[in-house]
Parts: structure tokens; C-alpha cells; sequence
């Protein structure tokens, strides 16, 4: 029992500092030897629990990719259980409200895996092509039905780009990279409050998603 006690904290050591280390240097930029001085493994460890680098990063986003899709199902979930046809401000509530939960809760990592999701937003690896859409396919399926119910002036094409582009923009804002301090000394906006990040995002979101149709 204390032996497989001591292997779990070995492997959860080596997720942690892993998942710190893409998020600063993106995969391709983490080295496993960074990877095992920081985790204070030697690569054996590695390897044995998740058998190579890639297979270290799918277990990375794996341990945060269920707890974040079961909050935004719930939440669309909860919002359709009042109201049928929730508009479009309600919906991407729901949405934000699951990144909000997920930064205030640290047994699911904080905003953590938001920032990773960011990373890989830029940075894609096709592990991810592979893991991803089996849990984030239903994900978007309801976020997009729900939204294309309340923008029936959209083709559901438009839909999907509004939302792609709804998804890239939150992930971005709270993942607390300022990206105005490349341009300024003292920028007057502070990226790394996800409360005040949420109330100033809404109104730009829903703006953006009930657009006149660009076709």
C-alpha cells in the first residue's frame, strides 16, 4: 500500500512539473532532462509511468481535460434546464463561469490547464488531435447548438467560426499574458485578475458573436 502510495506521488511530481514546463517552454522548447531535474526524477521514471515524451504530455492534458468538459456540460446543462433557448449573453456565461470554477478550484489545477490550453492553442501537437475531440467534441457541439439557436441570422458555419474564435480569445485572456507590456511600460490593464479579466471579455465576446453575418 505504501509502495503504490509513493508510486502515485512519483507520477503526480513528474505531471506537475511537466505540465509547468510546457506552459513556459511549449514541448518542443522542454527537454526531458528539464523535465526530470525539476520533478527530481531520473528519466527511468519517466519512462516507466508514461513511457516517452509524448506520452508524459497526453497524460498531462488527459489529468485536466475531463474535470474542465464535465463544468462546461454541466454548466450548458443547467442554463438549458431554465431556459430552453438561452440567448447569446447566457450562454458564453456559462462558458466562462467553467474557467472561472476551474481557477478557484486548485485540486483541478487552478487556471493551470487554462494557460496550457493557450499554449497549445499556439504551439499544436498531433497527440492532442488524437485526444482531444473525444472529450471536447460534445463540448462544442452543445456550446455551438446553443449559440446557433440564439444567432439564427447565422449559417451554422458562422457559428463555428464565432465560436472558434470565442474559445481562442478566453483561453488567451486568461492564460495572464498581458500582451499590451510588449507595447507599453505601465499598460493600464492587469491580465492576471480572471474575475476582472471575465467582466471586461463578456461584453467583446457577445459583441463580436451577434455581429450582422459577414456573407
Amino acid at each position: 500500500m505504501a509502495e503504490s502510495a509513493k508510486a502515485q506521488e512519483t507520477s503526480v511530481r513528474i505531471l506537475d512539473a511537466a505540465e509547468l514546463l510546457f506552459i513556459e517552454h511549449g514541448f518542443d522548447g522542454t527537454s526531458m532532462r528539464m523535465i526530470t531535474q525539476s520533478a527530481g526524477v531520473n528519466i527511468a521514471a519517466v519512462n516507466y509511468y508514461f513511457g516517452s515524451k509524448d506520452g508524459l504530455y497526453r497524460s498531462v492534458f488527459e489529468r485536466r481535460t475531463e474535470p474542465f468538459a464535465r463544468l462546461t456540460i454541466a454548466n450548458i446543462d443547467e442554463l438549458e434546464r431554465n431556459n430552453a433557448t438561452p440567448d447569446v449573453h447566457a450562454v458564453v456565461q456559462a462558458f466562462i463561469k467553467s474557467a472561472l470554477q476551474l481557477g478557484t478550484d486548485p485540486a483541478l489545477g487552478g487556471l493551470v490547464f487554462v494557460k496550457l490550453l493557450a499554449r497549445a492553442y499556439v504551439e499544436p501537437h498531433p497527440i492532442l488531435k488524437e485526444s482531444m475531440p473525444r472529450r471536447y467534441g460534445e463540448v462544442v457541439r452543445r456550446y455551438a447548438g446553443a449559440l446557433g439557436r440564439a444567432l439564427p441570422h447565422l449559417t451554422e458555419t458562422e457559428v463555428h467560426w464565432r465560436f472558434h474564435f470565442l474559445t481562442s480569445a478566453m483561453f488567451s485572456a486568461f492564460a495572464g499574458n498581458n500582451v499590451l507590456r510588449l507595447f507599453m511600460e505601465h499598460p493600464v490593464t492587469n491580465a492576471r485578475d480572471p474575475q476582472l479579466v471575465a467582466r471586461n471579455l463578456m461584453p467583446f465576446l457577445v459583441a463580436g458573436l451577434t455581429a450582422p453575418s459577414a456573407n
